[in-house]
């Protein structure tokens, strides 16, 4: 009955949404459906099993807040519970806690969002606690044998009491009082003696020095207030960022893994573990990177960025923090006609993700294996790193585990780390053949801060903001805009306004969400890096429509072509015309597909992705077969992979911020002339 309640309480609130115009920060009460129950600070006070942490919450100053219209979960430790926390640290009561202690434990349990178990996926919880850590999610089973939904793999939801609502959220009792670690992650990889390896590596290069820095303590997201904007037909909000967070991703193979890579190799290890790894640094690197001659070379000059070692460890570390394994890719939608990725067909292309890492100018690919055509040895649904399993290639990558042993601890306040079944490195394999493809990046992933600060994919993409009015309860999730200085490798120049536009499913966007150019923008920012010399396009996916604006394309420096309308659709008598939507893609023959890209191509275009798509909720919307969705190739340049470049997009349509004058950032193609330099009768690049 509860569980009933709490649905039909979503509902209401949903609908009731559509209608607000306030500008409170908290959703106006009229909008919501009145129960005859309880606010959770009511639940608290009414419960004496929960006194002690209705005390905690108190001595926090948030039982106001629980008592105020909102959208809360708390994940609820009992009286018990709380006693056992307070054994272990010496205390006999709540009252030998200080307020700030109280704070944070408060904090820690609760979410500012409602999360019923049903909604409670493994990988981390899309909404921070108030302590602003991510709660990790598992599955288990408790001592009666009932599926659970396990806490930072140290607490379980209790199953006979999970999923109570109340006026305001929703309470999940939980079997033991979370706790988090405020260490930095190198401080998190020294405590776990499983990969004592690779942490030796990571001190002795001097890499373990990169991982301590949290916070740039000299942004304050509140000098920044909201802006309002017009996409198309839709009136929306955003934000600056609260703060700017340093974050990282770490890839560490367990001493298990090193060593049977050691035996694998003949490389010995009586000279210790470190020396054995840096002879394995050297077999996969020196084909890459020669100079065996040099100085740097050498095992005592390991703190060399250029040194076998320091760029073996170098590449297991994304400058980001990816907040959990279910985000290492792109976002699983388990609802509607679609389970899988949001705006892309999981059964046509697995979906993958491009990540720059700490060894200068190299990408990491992150798949999903979603496909059942190309498993090979691996598993459907698990995450790999450098995985290629196609018609040409057949290399497994190495697996990404969700999580650690219970003993330790994974995340910290800058960042997390997965173990991987397999070696990580930018060898030969993955510089000429994992990379070797088309390189296909969302743009919520070029830009680092975005991941870091959870901003890409946040809310809910199955519920709209209010078309109406600018909403600002941002129940369904925020959209952001970037002051200039906030991203890094990012010039903005005019009046520009960088907005990205959080993911809805009935976007035509990869994904769902998409960055805009509002204003005279001037925008300035670096390629992501190419994984050898040599000729590439750069294409931009993107929705054309009668709104946007026209903007001139550069190349470090350079224009390239003329000013990019994208006004312009497929069906435009200068493109296709009437040529174009006489068939369906699915419908064609592979003659009739070759010849229709041959004609785009020359023209310096390509349909959409056949494997992306977006949805009204009923229907499928193919991008490949709509006239709005395509990309376009930018620039066809040569890129030397030891410098950066820099694509520049400069306004040339009118200056007047809104409608005729938005450019549309949705996704980036690198693609290198092995992939588009298909010249014979027939022949065509993949179409996905």
């Amino acid at each position: 009955m509860e569980r009933i309640r709490y649905i039909i309480f979503c509902a209401v609130c949903a609908i009731g949404c559509l209608g607000f115009a306030g500008c409170s920060d908290e959703p106006d009460s009229e909008n919501y459906y009145t129960f005859t129950g309880e606010m959770m600070s009511d639940y608290l006070k009414n419960r004496p099993q929960y006194s002690d942490f209705a005390y905690i919450v108190q001595q926090a100053g948030l039982m106001d807040l629980l008592s105020a219209y909102g959208h809360y979960t708390c994940f609820l430790p009992s009286n018990d519970v709380v006693n056992t926390y307070l054994k272990k640290r010496g205390m006999n009561s709540v009252q030998d806690l200080s307020v700030a202690e109280c704070d944070t434990i408060a904090r820690t349990h609760l979410v500012s969002n409602m999360y019923a178990t049903i909604e409670m996926n493994d990988g981390t919880l899309h909404t921070a606690n108030m302590n602003r850590r991510y709660i990790q999610i598992t599955h288990g089973v408790d001592a009666d044998s009932n599926a659970v939904v396990e806490l930072n793999r140290m607490s379980h939801i209790i199953y006979t009491l999970k999923d109570d609502s109340v006026e305001n959220g929703i309470v999940q009792p939980i079997s033991v009082l979370l706790e988090n670690s405020n260490s930095s992650i190198a401080d998190i990889l020294k405590d776990n003696d499983r990969i004592s390896l690779f942490y030796s590596a990571l001190v002795a290069t001097g890499l373990r020095d990169s991982l301590i820095v949290m916070k740039d303590e000299t942004y304050n997201g509140k000098l920044y207030g909201v802006r309002s904007y017009t996409s198309h037909t839709w009136s929306e909000v955003a934000v600056a960022p609260e703060e700017k967070k340093y974050g990282f991703t770490v890839f560490a193979e367990p001493d298990s893994v090193l060593n049977a890579k050691f035996s694998e190799k003949g490389i010995s290890t009586a000279q210790g573990g470190l020396r054995a790894l840096y002879d394995l640094a050297c077999q996969l690197y020196d084909p890459v990177f020669g100079g065996t001659n040099e100085a740097y070379h050498d095992f005592d000059q390991l703190t060399d960025r250029r040194n076998p070692l320091n760029r073996f460890i170098a590449y297991h570390i994304l400058t980001r923090d990816v907040i959990g394994w279910n985000k290492l890719t792109p976002l699983e939608l388990h609802q509607g006609i679609v389970d899988g990725a949001i705006g892309i067909k999981t059964d046509k292309m697995n979906p993958n993700d491009w990540y720059e890492t700490m060894l200068p100018r190299t990408m990491m690919k992150l798949e999903q294996l979603t496909m059942r055509q190309y498993v090979g040895q691996g598993e459907l649904g698990q995450r790999y790193v450098n995985r290629r399993y196609d018609s040409k290639y057949q290399i497994e990558g190495a697996k990404v585990l969700p999580t650690v042993e219970g003993r330790y601890t994974q995340d910290a306040p800058n960042g997390r780390y997965f173990y991987v079944t397999d070696l990580v490195a930018f060898n030969q394999d993955t510089q000429n053949k994992v990379l070797n493809c088309r390189i296909r990046m969302d743009f919520s992933t070029v830009f680092p801060e975005v991941m870091t600060m959870n901003i890409r994919l946040n809310g809910d993409p199955t519920q709209d903001d209010s078309n109406t009015k600018a909403d600002l309860t941002f129940k369904n999730g925020k959209n952001y805009y970037f002051p200039d200085g906030y991203l890094s490798n990012v010039k903005m120049a005019g009046n520009c306004l960088f907005v990205y536009r959080r993911p809805h499913w009935n976007f035509w966007s990869y994904e769902g969400d998409e960055f805009n150019l509002f204003g005279d923008y001037d925008f300035t920012f670096r390629l992501p890096p190419v994984p050898y010399e040599g000729e590439y396009q750069i294409r931009l996916g993107f929705c054309a429509l009668d709104t946007r604006g026209v903007a001139q394309i550069y190349f470090d420096g350079k224009p390239q072509g003329i000013p990019l309308d994208m006004r312009k659709y497929l069906n435009d008598e200068s493109i296709m015309g009437n040529k174009f939507g006489t068939k369906t893609w699915a419908s064609m023959t592979d003659e009739e597909k070759a010849e229709d890209q041959k004609i785009l191509k020359n023209l310096g275009y390509y349909r959409g992705p056949y494997g992306g798509y977006h949805s009204n909720g009923s229907v499928i919307n193919e991008f490949v077969d709509n006239y709005r969705t395509f990309r376009l190739v930018l620039c066809q340049v040569h890129i030397n992979p030891n410098e950066d470049h820099y694509l520049r997009i400069r306004c040339t349509s009118s200056s007047k911020l809104g409608n005729n004058n938005e450019f549309m950032m949705d996704y980036l193609e690198i693609v290198p002339k092995s992939v588009y330099g298909v010249t014979a009768a027939g022949e065509m690049e993949d179409d996905l």
